[in-house]
């Protein structure tokens, strides 16, 4: 037999696979040539519509490669973001409808990236109240329940992205709409369907019910359609469908459906180590984050399902059920980038039930049936699977929820048995059905707990919980992110560990942190380049003159992250270095970037989380994600954090990492190394992180654009040259200060402050930057691919000559201490533009890449020393034992 699943074209030897239904019953597909590939036709016993649109990229009836489904849904939801833009996206939620469209939905919401998903669903679940819930006119099963964990998912003020196979009379959406615009009124919706198939007379109700609400309501759907359905058509179909199941013998049967199950088939089943608090779907909300934590840990779930396959097997179909779409669905996706040699179908269990033909003009050519096995509300019934039996599969993996893995599963005919007639091997993974924690009418919904370990050192999370539309708001664009098989081994091992212990109690903090800052409300950056997990001082004075800073803090009156220096302003000849160096540094930068980025990619997650050490991490971690998003179309989340000399990391900023990433993918990212003190203040205060918090995960490794310090592995080059964003504070960094850490400003449950220099926006440079060095990126990918290889074949293990190289110019220049002696290029322009320079050191030779600090020394009255053999391009060294009388260790004043 040649199975409709066998054609992703929806034709069979060149037959259309409606073409059956259309002979019959004159029943005619009308309009976008797509449609033909998109759609077949098929019958069910339904009193209202006989016939069914038969999807041939949904992944529900007719198995189809799993890139093929997540693609269109995909491609819906960045129409939906180009339509809604960079603003509205970010504020949008996606609804998807049950059963059929919750893949589908989930898949549009990736699209969007920056989007919650929520679906529809059947299932009630006991204490988890409605939110709303609607009916659906044509359906054979109608009512709708709406069960988000968080209500506020639906009270946003965004728009409201609803999302079904098709579009045919509207009345299921519109419905929808005017139900819930009672409840949470907003401005804006946006329809998505795979076809618009409405009828001439239903094409104006879309506009006109836009003007009955006051809202504006848009639609995006893959192709355009009609169905001319001739008089008579429900009768002529129910008579065909009677007739024909009468042929087939017992009722469920159908002509050409296999026989159901009757005996015990021999099943495997495959222990996933699905992420802890990770939601099995959309039924309570799935956020950005919860979408960055599942695509990290695929990879080693696809590993697990690849291992329990036979050798043999070529062709496979992983099976979803029901309303659980999109977790099987990217087992399947992934199952098919990383098994080579496999032919990877998918496909889902339905409730609907629908006659089997086999012909190839007809889309539904068998179908296999067995009992419900989830005790469903609305009691037992038949479950059906279709196009699998003839399929020629050589294994079918199926996945269910464990509120379906019961006895009824088990039995003789249940779906693993039936299955088993059909194909040599059957695999069975379950998915831990998320169910919220239950809370009391009214009660805000507990915020995610952080990821802790257990005696065993084993990695868990506490109940994570959907986020409120302004929190998930903070994490989107996340979306993205998946990690090494390696990695994701970090889960329960299926010999070992069939299912996760409790995990450690986790003691929660009095207070939610906030969300993080983005722009342009917080920096000259566009809010997806980075989330600031900073407090917002920008109202407050904390400038000081660089004199009186530097006494206070070298007297010990004062921490150098107690205040700000007062922003250096350049003129108009440092301008032009800047714009000079810039032009002549961006295709190495380039490469740096490049490089740094293929390293992590390859070594610490295929889908990081940038976290970069504010403020001059932050232009290197943005530069990267542009990297990863040009080469690889992986849009990886970045944030800024501060980390203060002395005092460590905000701990409040890791707590808020932990609640909504895998620490393990966090990756800290800073511009340059000096002599490596941030090194060694990260690792130790990440060690006195995991000691106090428990919380563990975080690899105190950096990565950095420029290693001339040998301090760490991760790097895109080990020169000391010119970075075009050290010459200048905030104009080239989002125009946002340093970092202030002070106990009046910020609170214990603050995250550590900065300032957002709004003023400055007329000189700001920051995108200019950006941009300049993204255009290089294509002049470099192969010299990039070379060095990153070279790299990784590499030993990188850090020799810390930085280190002692400082060590011994503070005794050489009788300073003796080494935070007053600046390493490279960076360091040394900050010392001129923030502290009191007594003097540079510069290598003998050096050319272009000092003209900046040798304009602002001579600005400075500070005088160049040239010296033979140093380690770096140049030294910058602070006064030693500053006040504004002070002498250096020559005896000689300093000119201010």
């Amino acid at each position: 037999m040649i199975n409709a699943a066998n054609d992703p074209t929806g034709t069979s030897g060149g037959v259309w696979s409606g073409a059956w239904v259309g002979e019959r019953l004159g029943v005619e597909l009308v309009g976008d040539e797509e449609l033909s590939g998109l759609l077949g036709l098929a019958l069910r016993r339904n009193p209202k519509r006989a016939h069914l649109l038969v999807s041939n990229v949904l992944g529900k009836h007719v198995p189809q490669s799993p890139s093929v489904v997540h693609g269109h849904g995909f491609a819906l939801g960045r129409r939906v973001r180009e339509l809604l833009g960079e603003a509205g996206a970010r504020t949008a939620v996606v609804l998807g409808y049950a059963e059929t469209a919750t893949g589908l939905g989930h898949s549009v919401a990736d699209g969007v990236g920056d989007a919650p998903y929520l679906h529809s669903t059947r299932r009630p679940v006991e204490g988890v109240d409605r939110a709303g819930g609607f009916e659906e006119s044509h359906s054979h099963a109608t009512s709708h329940l709406l069960l988000p964990e968080d209500p506020s998912l639906l009270a946003g003020r965004g728009p409201l992205v609803l999302v079904d196979d098709e579009f045919s009379t509207g009345n299921t959406v519109l419905n929808t709409i005017r139900a819930l615009h009672e409840r949470y009124p907003r401005r804006r919706y946006v329809v998505v369907a795979l076809v618009d198939m409405r009828s001439a007379a239903d094409q104006g109700r879309l506009d006109e019910f836009a003007r009955e609400i006051g809202a504006r309501v848009d639609l995006v759907a893959t192709a355009k359609g009609t169905v001319r359905l001739p008089e008579g058509v429900l009768e002529k179909g129910q008579a065909l469908v009677a007739e024909y199941e009468g042929a087939a013998g017992p009722p469920g049967a159908g002509a050409g459906a296999a026989v159901t199950g009757t005996s015990a088939a021999e099943v495997t089943r495959v222990e996933l180590g699905w992420p802890a608090g990770v939601p099995d779907g959309g039924r309570h909300g799935f956020t950005p984050a919860h979408r960055a934590r599942l695509e990290s840990a695929l990879p080693a779930m696809a590993a697990r399902l690849a291992e329990a396959l036979p050798t043999e097997a070529r062709r496979v179909l992983v099976l979803g059920f029901e309303e659980l779409m999109y977790a099987p669905l990217a087992l399947a996706r992934e199952l098919e980038k990383a098994a080579a040699g496999l032919e990877v179908r998918f496909s889902t269990t339905t409730r609907s039930p629908v006659l089997a033909v086999d012909d190839p003009g007809y889309a539904i050519r068998s179908r296999i049936v067995f009992p419900a096995h989830d005790d469903p509300a609305d009691g037992p019934g038949e479950r059906y699977a279709y196009n699998v039996a003839g399929g020629g599969f050589d294994a079918v993996v199926a996945v269910v929820d464990s509120v379906a893995d019961t006895a009824a599963l088990h039995a003789d005919n249940g779906l693993p048995a039936t299955l088993a007639a059909h194909t040599p091997n059957v695999l069975l993974a379950v998915v831990p059905s998320y169910v919220p924690p239950v809370r009391h009418r009214g009660e805000a919904p507990a915020r995610p707990r952080a990821t802790v370990a257990d005696e065993g050192g084993r990695r868990f999370e506490g109940t994570a919980v959907t986020e409120p539309a302004e929190v998930a708001s903070a994490t989107r664009g996340a979306s993205t992110a998946a990690a090494s098989a390696s990695a994701g081994a970090r889960g329960p091992s299926a010999a070992t560990e069939p299912h996760p212990p409790t995990p450690a109690p986790v003691t929660e903090r009095p207070s939610m942190l906030p969300d993080p800052l983005r722009g342009p409300a917080f920096s000259s950056y566009a809010p997806e380049d980075v989330g600031w997990l900073l407090r917002d001082l920008s109202d407050v004075t904390l400038e000081a003159p660089t004199e009186e800073r530097e006494e206070a803090i070298q007297s010990g009156g004062a921490h150098y992250a107690e205040s700000l220096p007062v922003e250096y302003q350049p003129s108009e000849q440092y301008q032009a270095l800047f714009h000079s160096a810039l032009d002549a540094s961006a295709e190495r930068i380039a490469l740096a970037v490049g490089v740094v980025t293929e390293t992590v990619l390859a070594e610490r997650s295929p889908r990081p989380v940038i976290v970069s050490l504010a403020r001059a991490g932050t232009p290197v971690g943005v530069l990267m994600r542009r990297w990863a998003r040009y080469r690889h179309g992986v849009e990886v989340p970045h944030y800024a954090v501060s980390i203060v000399r002395g005092r460590g990391i905000d701990a409040n900023a890791l707590r808020w990492l932990a609640a909504h990433h895998d620490p393990a993918d966090v990756v800290f990212v800073d511009g340059w190394t000096g002599k490596g003190a941030i090194t060694r203040e990260l690792a130790a205060a990440l060690t006195e992180f995991e000691e106090t918090d428990g919380i563990t995960g975080f690899d105190p490794e950096i990565a950095v654009l420029a290693d001339p310090g040998s301090c760490v592995r991760t790097y895109g080059t080990r020169e000391d040259f010119l970075i075009p964003s050290a010459c200048l504070n905030s104009t080239v960094s989002g125009l946002i200060s340093r970092t202030v850490l002070r106990s009046d400003l910020v609170g214990p449950d603050d995250f550590h402050g900065a300032k957002f220099y709004r003023e400055l926006a007329g000189v700001d440079v920051s995108v200019d930057f950006l941009d300049a060095i993204a255009d290089r990126f294509g002049d470099v990918v192969d010299a990039v691919d070379a060095r990153t290889k070279e790299l990784l074949a590499d030993d990188r293990t850090p020799t810390w000559e930085g280190w002692a190289a400082v060590e011994r110019i503070s005794e050489e220049y009788g300073i003796h201490d080494v935070n007053l002696v600046k390493p490279g290029v960076g360091e040394t322009t900050r010392v001129l533009l923030r502290r009191v320079p007594w003097k540079i050191l510069a290598r003998a030779g050096a050319g272009a890449d000092l003209d900046h600090v040798r304009l602002l020394a001579e600005q400075r009255g500070v005088p160049v020393e040239e010296v033979a053999e140093l380690p770096y391009t140049c030294v910058g060294l602070i006064h030693p034992q500053y006040t504004r009388g002070a002498t250096g260790a020559d005896g000689r004043a300093v000119a201010v």
